[in-house]
Parts: C-alpha cells; structure tokens; sequence
C-alpha cells in the first residue's frame, strides 16, 4: 500500500511538473482540415513547442464552442481566450473594416498582403485592440468570383436587373445597385436552394466556398472576376492577453507569424486545387460555363464600382481607401 501511494505520488509530482502555467481555448467554426483549421492546429503546436510546455492551445473546431458572435462576448470574460471570425463579425465595432467588402480594391494578392502587413493592417488591428480584443493577424479565405443562372458577366451592364445574393453588408448592397442588379440579403446557409428555386439569380464567394457548398451545380455562368476579399481575424482576449508575460507573448507572436504564413500558402493551395475541380466538372459536364476577365474588361469593372467609394468615405475614410489605393500603384 505504502508503495503504491510513494508511486501515486511520484505520478502527480511528474504530471505536476508538465502542467501548462497558461491554457488557451482556440474557438473556431470550421473543420479541422481546412486552412484556418490547419493553421490553427500548427499555431497551438508550435506554441507548445516554442513555450516548453508553459502554454497549452486547445482547439476547438467545428462551433463546439458556439458560433463566432457568441466566443467573441466569451472573450471579453476570458472564457475563451481565442478566435478567427471572419471580418464582417467586427465591422459593428470596428466600420473600417468595410474596407475589405469594397470591391477591386485590390489589383492582386501580392497587393493584399502587403496592405494586411503594413501600415492600414495596423491600423486596423488597434482600432480593434482599443474594443478589447488583442488582433494578432489575418488568416485568407480568399477572392471572391461571381456566378450566376442568367448570363455570362463579362461588362458590368450584364449583372442589370439580376437578383444577387449578398451577405448584410452596407458595401455590398451599394456593389450591386451600382451594377443595376437587385441585391438580396441572405443568410449562407440559404443560398444553395435559393439559388437552386431561383429565388436569386446569382452570388459572389470566394472558390472554397463555391466549391464546398455546391454553388456551381446550380448555376450556369461563373465568372473568376478577384473583385472582393473575404478573410479571417484572428483575436485573443485582451484579459488573458495582459495576464501573460512578455516571454510568453513573444511565444505566440512568433507561433502566430509561422502559423500566417502557413494558412496563406494552404488557402492558396486549396482554392486553386477545387478551382480546377470545378472547371473539370464543367468540361464534363457542359453544364457550367467559366470566364475569365481580361485586363480590359477588368478595367471597366474596376472604374464602374470604385465610383462607390466616396459613399463610404465617413465611415471607412478616405485616407484609408487612398492609401491602399496607393500601395499597389
């Protein structure tokens, strides 16, 4: 008896001496095999790694911890320590992050990223940071393309008078009245068999989500027009955030940086793989027909839909705009 309680004892001890002095929940609402899944995964074990033990991440994918908006209001109490919305989960605190739905914003990604890293990322990541949460970096979904049963979209005339499906975003709306077509607002998980009844025509979403959700079965034109970005924030609770040390903050700031650069390569990788997944189900089936935008189409469509800009100057500011305008000049 006595042996078995020195053993016992030895156990706690060890195990003890391996417990984690932080532990982070990682709340995320997508499968564990996606990019933002993947990344999430190699940020908590490098983090591990890099803190010897001292920080644990444990991810919990799939919403089991709730949606985006609930794990945000259990951020401000430290019940869960981190998260990756997407954008439009903070433009309601943050409206200069609109920037993001204005389209053909961007000439490409190397002009995204370089906006997401330097001054305007930011910018926008204190402004965050001042609403209580600690905005440690951008994780991509990817590009948006638009798709549709009516026509091919090649000039901005041809979206005239079609029904598009638009998430709620103010931007977006204005996106599509500019082009004469009839925004509709719609929540995700009603697009398919809107789409399919024609209670829409058309929408726009980056490949990943055409390709996942089935979109491009029930559509018949799509055109691969890079007009809008859709991407992730990735926070920490702003409490949990000043409880760690500085050693340990660089931990994760250094984790977070690998883990960024590996979701971008990842996002790219699977966008362009369920890309050519879906042009081969177009040359298969006949069903689907996909355009791509020249440089002089897309020039028509970029001097038609930046004429919205200046309605969102107040609330996103036109110093903003300007100066991602300028960086990819």
């Amino acid at each position: 008896m006595k042996l078995f309680k020195g053993l016992l004892s030895a156990a706690l001890i060890v195990s003890m001496s391996f417990a984690a002095d932080y532990v982070i929940k990682f709340s995320h609402v997508v499968s564990p095999d996606t990019p933002k899944g993947k990344a999430a995964d190699y940020f908590a074990k490098r983090v591990e790694e890099l803190s010897h033990g001292k920080i644990k991440v444990e991810v919990y994918p799939n919403a089991q911890l709730g949606g985006d908006k609930a794990v945000l209001r259990k951020m401000k109490f430290n019940a869960v320590q981190m998260a990756a919305p997407s954008f439009s989960k903070f433009t309601g605190l943050v409206p200069q992050l609109g920037l993001f739905d204005l389209p053909f914003l961007f000439k490409d990604e190397n002009h995204l990223h370089k906006v997401l890293d330097g001054k305007v990322g930011q910018k926008l990541r204190d402004m965050v940071t001042k609403k209580g949460y600690v905005a440690l970096a951008y994780w991509d979904n990817g590009f948006k393309e638009m798709t549709d049963s009516k026509r091919p979209l090649i000039k901005p005339e041809d979206c005239k008078g079609l029904k598009f499906r638009v998430m709620s975003s103010k931007v977006l709306i204005e996106q599509f009245k500019a082009l004469g077509a009839i925004p509709v607002v719609l929540p995700f998980s009603e697009v398919y068999s809107a789409l399919q009844q024609g209670v829409v025509d058309g929408q726009e979403n980056t490949i990943s989500n055409i390709y996942t959700k089935k979109f491009y079965e029930v559509q018949r034109y799509m055109t691969l027009t890079n007009h809008g970005y859709l991407g992730y924030l990735v926070v920490m609770s702003k409490k949990f955030w000043n409880k760690l040390p500085n050693d340990m903050k660089k931990v994760v700031l250094q984790a977070m940086k690998e883990a960024t650069a590996k979701e971008r390569v990842w996002a790219k990788e699977l966008n362009d793989d369920q890309l050519n997944k879906i042009k081969e189900y177009a040359k298969k089936t006949g069903k689907l027909e996909i355009d791509t935008l020249t440089q002089q189409q897309r020039e028509l469509w970029v001097k038609k839909l930046r004429s919205i800009y200046p309605k969102f100057y107040n609330t996103i500011g036109k110093n903003l705009i300007e100066e991602v305008i300028k960086e990819g000049e």
